[in-house]
This record gives structure tokens, sequence and C-alpha cells, in this order.
């Protein structure tokens, strides 16, 4: 986002701390559904109960040891757009994130069914991480590696930034956002070869079939599987 220079003004600054920190505790609702946008202020915010999906490429500290700019270029791009590509293609995904090699998606799932939505859309990035290999075996480019975690809980949305600084984001804080961080910083690392790790509140709510696609981690206290997309897997057979 293009910034434009405005002089600090140390009263200005001080008044809106005050502004803030004097906010009345009834403009942080309860809400078991995503909120849309615009109905965020400078200042309110909700309680969502809400999904996270976390996917981070696996010791990506060592890419740009093995190759130049335009090929590490050429990873991350095609890794990044097309993970947030199954994200976005989801309708109950309200809001996608990215930082560095981390790609994570906040899901709306107040019904079990999207749940299960969110876990097909894990399976689906698995796959394309099979997908991607393959297309840089064929180019020389070194294959990648990533983990998989997936989280339900209470999250915080608000806007961050001020008003009239045309500066704003929306920041989602709390136990659901850090716990699926945890799980996909975890999975498919060291002697973990599971990609994909959930918690115990994900894996309650999902289907019969989706359950016994994961085996319960007890090192980690969660489920973890290598769940997989089987159109996208067949395309991998035929073509790898």
């Amino acid at each position: 986002m293009e910034t434009k220079y405005k002089y600090y003004n140390q009263e200005n600054s001080f008044s809106r701390i005050d502004d803030i920190l004097d906010e009345s505790d009834s403009s942080f609702p309860e809400v078991n559904e995503i909120p849309s946008r615009d109905k965020l202020t400078f200042k309110n915010g909700f309680y969502v109960n809400c999904s996270a999906l976390f996917v981070d490429i696996r010791d990506s500290s060592e890419l740009p040891k093995k190759h130049k700019r335009p090929t590490l270029a050429k990873i991350y791009r095609s890794y990044i757009s097309e993970v947030v590509a199954i994200m976005n293609g989801n309708l109950d995904c309200s809001e996608i994130r990215i930082e560095g090699d981390s790609v994570s998606g906040i899901y709306n799932t107040p019904q079990k069914s999207q749940i299960d939505g969110m876990f097909g859309d894990a399976a689906r990035i698995n796959s394309l991480v099979k997908v991607l290999n393959c297309k840089y075996k064929k180019r020389n480019i070194t294959e990648i590696k990533v983990g998989i975690g997936m989280d339900y809980g209470r999250a915080l949305m608000i806007k961050s930034g001020y008003s009239g600084s045309g500066l704003n984001e929306i920041v989602w804080m709390g136990d659901v956002v850090n716990g699926a961080s945890k799980l996909c910083g975890k999975a498919n690392k060291d002697w973990e070869s599971e990609v994909v790790f959930a918690s115990d509140v994900i894996y309650s709510n999902l289907n019969e079939h989706n359950q016994n696609l994961m085996k319960k981690n007890y090192t980690h206290d969660c489920y973890h599987g290598n769940v997989i997309n089987l159109a996208m897997e067949e395309w991998h057979e035929e073509n790898c």
C-alpha cells in the first residue's frame, strides 16, 4: 500500500491513545459468524468463533543457498499464488494473510460442514505441493516441503491503523490463530512425516470419513494425516 507522508503530531497521538483506551467494552461483542469488513471501525471489534488454516514451507532458509534470486522468486510466487487460489476458492475463507512463506486463512465455520470444507482445502494444498515439486523437478528446481495446521476457537477481529491516515488492516488475534500456527510449525518437521496437523476440536467436528483419514498424535496432543485431493493426485500420477 502506498503511504503519504504526514507530519507526526504528538498531541494528536496522545489524544488517540486516550480514545482507544477509553473505549467501552461493549464495543467488542461476541459473534458466532465473521462479520463483514464494513462493520469494523477504529472504535470497535468483534470476538468471533472461527477456524484458522496455516501453511508454511519447511527449511525455507536453505533455499537461498541453492538458488539465485530469479529462481527463488519463481518458487515463492508459484507456491504462494496457488495456495492463495485454493483458500480464495472457498466461500467460507474470510481473510487470507501472507507473511514471508507462510500463508494463512481465517474461515467462517459456524457449521460442521464448513470445517470439513476447510479440511478439504488442506488436502488440496498437500496435493498441490506434490504437483509443484513435479514441475520444479523438471526444471532442476529444489523441491519443497510444507507443514499445515488447523484449529478452531475464539479470535479478536479489529481494524488497525488510525482514522484519516489511509492505512488500515484487519488484525486477527487469539488462541485459534496461535494454535493453528503452532500446529503448522510442528507438522512435517524433524521426525514427523505427516503434513496436516489438526487440533482435537477440529477433529471432533469432522465427518466420519475425514476423521478416518487422521490419527492421534500423542506427542503433540493433536491429530495428523497425509490427506490428499484425489483429482490432483490422479494428475500427479499421470504426469509425474
